[in-house]
């Protein structure tokens, strides 16, 4: 089921700019092979910045991967627009605009709560005033699925954040790739890596970034959250 909406409030909180402890890895998604030497490849176009657990040195290992693939979802938003002076938010402010919104209690400040498809594009909507769709799939293997996300990559070849609910653990898709035969692997950018990557080929070959078949997903329903900047 697709659904599309928007809430928009406007939010008086002032993203603070960043300062990195170190150089955060940029479109990892770039450095990796495709996953079988003939099909069609699909990527997303533009850059972003790869953020994971830690990254910030807010210590977020166990409940923070929503918060980290939408600010890497932000990252790609913030270079397509050539925004340089726009900020990614923290974990904080992410919390904060959430609150703002009326979406969360004030106690959700400062909390370890998690946060899911839906609230990132709440984010994205108040920010950025962008469009976005809300995919819902009770099964994303289906064929007219993949096809849809198959055609959000030709039309936007945007940065996908995307959550489960029997699969708890967001991750963003970065490409698609359909092989002659039918079968498709999505390109998944996983944020659960915590300390400091040496490089992006350390992320690549710790699986972090990979091209993952589509039967090697969870049979769990997914909602999608399709950005649709050009």
């Amino acid at each position: 089921m697709d659904t599309e909406s928007a809430q928009q409030a406007p939010v008086g909180l002032s993203i603070s700019p960043k300062t990195y402890t170190y150089a955060l890895h940029e479109d990892p998604h770039r450095a990796v092979a495709p996953p079988t030497a003939n099909g069609e490849t699909l990527l997303t176009r533009g850059r972003f910045s790869y953020f994971h657990y830690g990254c910030d040195g807010h210590q977020d290992a166990g409940w923070g991967c929503g918060y980290r693939t939408l600010q890497t979802a932000i990252s790609w938003l913030i270079n397509k627009r050539s925004q340089a002076a726009q900020q990614v938010p923290s974990i904080r402010e992410i919390q904060q605009i959430l609150i703002e919104l009326g979406d969360k209690p004030a106690s959700f400040g400062g909390s370890r709560d998690w946060v899911g498809t839906l609230e990132e594009f709440y984010v994205i909507d108040a920010l950025f005033q962008l469009p976005c769709k809300i995919l819902h799939t009770k099964e994303l293997c289906a064929e007219e699925v993949l096809q849809q996300i198959r055609n959000y990559f030709v039309e936007y070849a945007g940065f996908i954040p995307m959550g489960g609910l029997s699969d708890a653990a967001s991750k963003g898709i970065a490409g698609w790739h359909g092989t002659p035969t039918g079968e498709v692997y999505l390109l998944i950018v996983d944020p659960h890596y915590a300390g400091v990557p040496e490089s992006k080929q350390q992320l690549i070959d710790s699986g972090y970034v990979r091209w993952m078949h589509t039967s090697e997903l969870q049979a769990s329903a997914y909602n999608l959250c399709l950005m649709l900047q050009q």
